[in-house]
């Protein structure tokens, strides 16, 4: 099996052309026609990921963030991404990345997060239209029932292994219409307030943001790396539907940069 197989499989459910334009998805390191010994899946690419993936004895990784987001000058080491791409093309390892696109695909990111959730009815919360395919930024849904609000948030905490959750005031209402949007989704708020959600979850607002929406919905962050976990078991759906011998293992690491104590 080639790398160029792997990526059709991804970029069938997940089109490069659904990408945001500031984005960088696709094929970043490696070469198409190369043999595939298996995919490592992950979030993001690290050191310690590249290493991971050469002892397990695979020399593909599948992440959802890209490792090359801005254009390298130079590649001597001095920086993460650096030394990544050095180690990554010294090991013989192709780093693959759907981002943006695996984000606004019907059935991706933010499905994945209803899913967890547990919302039904789940719809696009913005929608567009690239090259005949109708994709869009966030998601909204129903909860069978409504749920108030502190359990609700409970829920969540368990669910996506959050160890604090932000929110602003509690709106004193029952949570049943929820919109999301994994990641730095906070430019969705307005979205959220116009399609008449009780709630809106992403993984990063900013301190302003949480200001002027008292009483009119209760907004959550959880956290960027935590609302965007699930996103490998895309990945791997989609890979082991297409290729059942194929080797598909997820990362032992956890790969959040952000520490809590």
């Amino acid at each position: 099996m080639k790398v160029k197989e792997v990526i059709a499989a991804l970029e069938q459910f997940a089109p490069l052309p659904l990408q945001d334009d500031f984005d960088n998805s696709g094929l970043q390191i490696g070469l198409t026609e190369a043999d595939v010994t298996g995919a490592l899946l992950c979030l993001d690419v690290t050191e310690e990921v590249i290493d991971e993936v050469a002892e397990r004895g695979l020399n593909l990784i599948v992440a959802h963030h890209p490792l090359l987001f801005h254009p390298l000058k130079a590649v001597v080491g001095r920086t993460y991404v650096e030394r990544c791409t050095l180690k990554a093309i010294q090991k013989g390892i192709a780093i693959y990345a759907a981002h943006t696109n695996m984000d606004n695909a019907v059935g991706g990111v933010n499905y994945e997060i209803a899913r967890r959730i547990g919302l039904t009815d789940v719809e696009l919360l913005t929608k567009r239209e690239a090259n005949g395919v109708v994709c869009g930024a966030g998601v909204v849904g129903m909860l069978p029932q409504p749920e108030d609000e502190q359990a609700f948030m409970m829920r969540l905490k368990a669910t996506f292994g959050v160890k604090a959750l932000q929110h602003n005031s509690l709106t004193r209402k029952p949570v049943q219409r929820v919109a999301l949007c994994g990641g730095a989704g906070a430019f969705l708020l307005g979205d959220a307030i116009r399609v008449g959600a009780n709630c809106f979850i992403t993984g990063e607002i900013h301190y302003h943001d949480f200001f002027g929406h008292d009483g009119e919905i209760l907004m959550v962050s959880m956290g960027h790396f935590e609302s965007e976990q699930f996103t490998p078991f895309i990945f791997e759906r989609l890979l082991r539907e297409q290729f059942p011998t194929l080797r598909v293992e997820h990362t032992r690491l956890c790969t959040n940069p952000i520490k809590t104590i």
